[in-house]
């Protein structure tokens, strides 16, 4: 398991702010920066997202109200053996694949409504709605859907980038099996064993992240030194996924990122963050784009074409959620 003291960090100063604010007047600019941040470091900044700071300040005191229940009243909307799809997945269950201690943390994951009779759900279970705090679902919900609509807008970009058409994601996530996390670290008290979030790579697409203002998270550049994260206020971080890694054929990296534990003057506080996994439609298979095959990068998944939601399942396994 990682450490804050297992290898130097230094910020990541090469990471400079995309603005949103060029994706209408200079989307090839943007899309040029924003993937060539992403070929260098699996990760960006996107400042002037847009996202409407009352939908997602509405859904971040509705997770602290329900974090802040008392365990057993939490622990009810817990579902053994579902990967943690949605509802609760408690303190101490989830970690880093290949960790030997979880991680100090505990989440909510709202995913994807679909009308009765839809062929995906059998791949998406329904949503759990805590009764506990009003409008909590009207909430989430609503942050989920503006996630989802400006994680296509960043992948539009990525397509552009890739020279794919700007279209080329649309009807692969259109309805993808994605989730938004509400994610609560406590306190740390002195000597815990394991760190907030172990070093590991995202599975999905694309990951967006608010919250990552309060210090913690790091991630590891190619040299293996460990880069930290720290946007500027109200800004989002953007990572590549493992699935996209695969899909690009390495071209995008998926970086290794973990969450060290706080500074002894911060242990006491509580951290948020709300990362929103973009994922592929379930039945979308993931295949090397012939475009990223040269022969100084050969096809790294010749022959191993596997669908979306296959590849999502064996990761699952991975991390002890399912």
């Amino acid at each position: 398991m990682t450490s804050t003291l297992d290898a130097p960090t230094v910020a990541a100063k090469g990471i400079k702010p995309v603005s949103m604010s060029r994706y209408g007047d200079d989307f090839q600019g943007f899309s040029d920066d924003l993937g060539a941040t992403f070929t260098r470091y699996g990760f960006a900044v996107v400042a002037d997202h847009g996202l409407d700071e009352t939908v997602i300040n509405a859904a971040i005191d509705d997770a602290r109200a329900f974090f802040a229940l008392p365990e057993d009243v939490k622990r009810a909307y817990h579902q053994p053996g579902t990967g943690g799809a949605r509802g609760l997945t408690p303190f101490g269950v989830e970690a880093a694949k290949g960790a030997q201690a979880v991680d100090l943390k505990e989440f909510w994951h709202t995913g994807r409504e679909l009308p009765p009779g839809h062929a995906y759900r059998q791949y998406m279970r329904d949503n759990l709605w805590p009764t506990e705090v009003p409008g909590f679902r009207s909430h989430l919900y609503g942050m989920f859907e503006a996630l989802d609509a400006l994680g296509r807008q960043i992948l539009r970009a990525i397509a552009r980038y890739m020279d794919l058409g700007d279209d080329f994601f649309e009807d692969k996530v259109e309805l993808g099996n994605s989730v938004l996390r509400m994610l609560h670290y406590p306190p740390v008290p002195a000597g815990a064993p394991g760190v907030r979030a172990g070093a590991h790579e995202d599975i999905n697409v694309i990951t967006l992240l608010l919250g990552a203002e309060e210090a913690g998270l790091q991630l590891k550049d190619a040299d293996g030194q460990w880069l930290d994260v720290a946007p500027p206020p109200g800004a989002l971080v953007v990572n590549i996924g493992d699935m996209l890694q695969r899909l690009t054929n390495h071209v995008l990296p998926s970086t290794s990122h973990r969450v060290v534990n706080p500074a002894p003057d911060r242990a006491s506080f509580a951290r948020y963050s709300t990362p929103f996994f973009l994922h592929f439609n379930p039945d979308y298979v993931i295949e090397t784009l012939p475009s990223t095959i040269t022969a100084e990068n050969p096809d790294r998944y010749a022959g191993k074409s596997i669908m979306a939601e296959d590849f999502l399942t064996e990761r699952l396994k991975e991390i002890r959620l399912l």
